[in-house]
């Protein structure tokens, strides 16, 4: 018996959709779905900003980072989502989830950061164009891709390695679809207050953070452009370009922040759908950021009308025989 205490599990199963295990297969075509679109429209974006010259700028660039990293964030966790859904491989050991668990909210951490950069980077060009070379030259954007990654790396070693401090000696059964922190968390035999601290702390450096910063750039560019824009055209359009990515960028933080406290403060959120806005937090922004960013950005559009035009123009040749008959 005493041993059994002191012992600690060294794997996990996930049982995410508890309430829907006779189902579960039947869960994997939209989240199946969802993955492909996510990696199909955000590879794509890439490969056309890559690939065009005109688009190799501060905003741009960030952009295509941006797709990098969503794409990451789903591979981190849909995969092995899909496997447990499909093939019932659901379990993993405590390091593969403190893995899981490091690289989703790592990845999750520097989409929020690299959505305040691409914030700041419209409100330099925005409304203050004469200093935009200065304040976003090369040199700024390597600074800012630094500081990304030092300050999202240092917060998730952290907050994992206080998870994998801890002994796992009740249930091995992690409600939820991927390592989650509080999922993991919750499970744990030991005392629990740095862990629940450590998340609260991330939400106030990330939320608390970026949210108002975000926010206060895009009514400055709202500000700036209302009083360049003369048409009503002009200003609709500024109202629905700044209001689409606000809320878009809301409900990723809204998600994320609920998710997060939930657990922490005890929030009653029943587990499936707890589950469901975890799963939302990383999905939904992989598979609209290459709408938002990319189809709705007339330059990107260009460039990949032109990169198309150019790819039709090249089979046609390869079709058409130097003599100017059609091979057969």
């Amino acid at each position: 018996m005493l041993e059994a205490c002191n012992s600690s599990h060294s794997t996990f199963v996930f049982r995410g959709f508890a309430t829907l295990q006779k189902h579960r297969r039947l869960l994997a075509l939209p989240f199946s779905a969802s993955y492909l679109t996510a990696l199909l429209g955000n590879g794509l974006l890439v490969y056309v900003i890559r690939r065009t010259e005109s688009l190799h700028s501060p905003m741009y660039l960030l952009i295509c980072t941006l797709c990098v990293v969503d794409v990451l964030v789903v591979t981190a966790i849909v995969p092995n989502m899909l496997l447990g859904l499909l093939f019932d491989l659901d379990r993993i050991s405590l390091a593969g989830c403190l893995t899981q668990m490091f690289f989703t909210h790592f990845l999750s951490s520097l989409e929020s950061t690299l959505l305040l950069a691409m914030a700041l980077d419209r409100y330099a060009a925005i409304c203050r164009p004469l200093r935009y070379a200065k304040l976003m030259d090369s040199s700024v954007l390597v600074k800012l891709m630094l500081f990304t990654l030092v300050r999202s790396g240092s917060i998730m070693v952290t907050l994992v390695a206080l998870a994998g401090s801890l002994r796992f000696c009740g249930s091995d059964v992690i409600q939820h679809c991927y390592c989650d922190h509080m999922a993991l968390v919750s499970l744990a035999c030991d005392g629990t207050e740095n862990n629940v601290a450590a998340g609260l702390a991330v939400i106030v450096c990330f939320v608390g953070v970026d949210i108002p910063l975000i926010f206060f750039s895009y009514m400055k560019i709202l500000s700036a452009v209302l009083r360049a824009a003369t048409a009503g055209e002009e200003r609709r359009k500024a109202f629905h370009t700044c209001g689409t990515h606000l809320i878009v960028m809301m409900c990723f933080y809204l998600v994320g922040s609920v998710t997060f406290l939930s657990h922490n403060l005890n929030i009653p959120i029943p587990t499936d759908v707890n589950t469901f806005m975890g799963l939302m937090y990383i999905l939904f922004p992989a598979t609209v950021n290459p709408i938002i960013y990319g189809v709705r950005t007339k330059e990107i559009r260009s460039g990949f009308f032109r990169l198309f035009k150019v790819r039709v123009k090249k089979i046609m040749m390869v079709k058409v025989s130097p003599a100017g008959k059609t091979q057969t």
